[in-house]
């Protein structure tokens, strides 16, 4: 018999072990009691006072996963959930031509213009997977998980080949993960603030497509901590000059006092996908020989 094998051998059972092979006395096997181990119980788990334990596992999940995966450098995509693809819009518009209803037409041509942007984020996902796929640190693309602009950004990794990851939340009107992600990479959370960490802890860089509330959230969030230096800067992108400066007046809050007028070079305006990406080669240098680039993942 190899007694060799018993210097590297666990000394204690697995928590898997204990918890695959505990088999409750009779007296004890009722729901209501008691016996089950404490990382087996759910309805335990789930107690208010066991919150600061949920939301370290929803740290660690996702961090686990992707360092097991070899994931170091993530490029992230924010923008709706409402903007649709090309083909969907046209249908959209074919549908309300039809049936001769001027309020849907118009509505359908609002999807129609927008819909640019589902095809520039799905083509600029295309671009920094197949780019970036021989070097040495690979980018990821990740998104919030859902439809419009999350979709097409999975979408367009998906389409060639690559892999992405989705960051979905639990919402009251239950939104569900866009079929594009991979499967191993999709993680769903309970509590924002840490799904937004998540975006940022290995992120080179971040593309916000238009969107409302949420990517506004997002997108300030990011904003604030470069400007008050809790992280490092990376390039922020902001897809479609018209739209953000319509939005946001910037240089209102320049000349307000509420923001320095340096504060304006945290972001940059972009139109399309190689423009963007091109922000990405200067940043970093993806053009030059592969021992000339420095380190590309992120602090954590």
């Amino acid at each position: 018999m190899n007694k060799r094998s018993d210097l590297t051998a666990r000394n204690f059972p697995s928590a898997q072990q204990e918890a695959e092979n505990v088999v409750p006395p009779s007296l004890y096997d009722a729901p209501e009691s008691a016996y089950r181990l404490a990382f087996t119980d759910t309805e335990f788990l789930l107690r208010q006072e066991l919150r600061p334990v949920r939301m370290q596992l929803e740290l660690l999940k996702p961090e686990m996963v992707q360092q097991e995966l070899g994931i170091q450098s993530t490029v992230v995509i924010f923008g709706s959930a409402r903007i649709v693809s090309k083909e969907v819009a046209e249908r959209l518009v074919a549908d309300a031509t039809s049936a001769g209803n001027a309020t849907a037409l118009a509505i359908a041509n609002r999807h129609l213009s927008m819909s640019r942007f589902y095809e520039e984020a799905r083509r600029f996902a295309q671009i920094v997977t197949t780019r970036s796929r021989s070097m040495t640190t690979p980018l990821y693309v990740v998104t919030g998980g859902g439809p419009g602009v999350m979709e097409a950004g999975n979408r367009g990794a998906f389409e060639i080949g690559g892999k992405s990851i989705g960051l979905n939340i639990v919402l009251p009107h239950e939104q569900a993960p866009n079929p594009y992600i991979t499967p191993e990479l999709c993680f769903q959370f309970h509590y924002f603030g840490l799904r937004k960490m998540h975006f940022l802890m290995r992120s080179i860089g971040l593309v916000c497509f238009p969107g409302g509330f949420g990517t506004l959230d997002e997108m300030f969030e990011v904003l604030t901590l470069m400007q008050t230096g809790k992280c490092r800067k990376r390039p922020i992108l902001l897809f479609g000059r018209e739209f953000w400066t319509k939005l946001i007046n910037f240089d209102w809050l320049v000349e307000t006092g509420m923001i320095s007028a340096l504060d304006l070079e945290l972001f940059k305006f972009v139109e399309t996908a190689e423009e963007a990406w091109g922000y990405f080669e200067a940043e970093y240098g993806f053009d030059l020989p592969e021992n000339d680039k420095g380190g590309l993942s992120a602090d954590i």
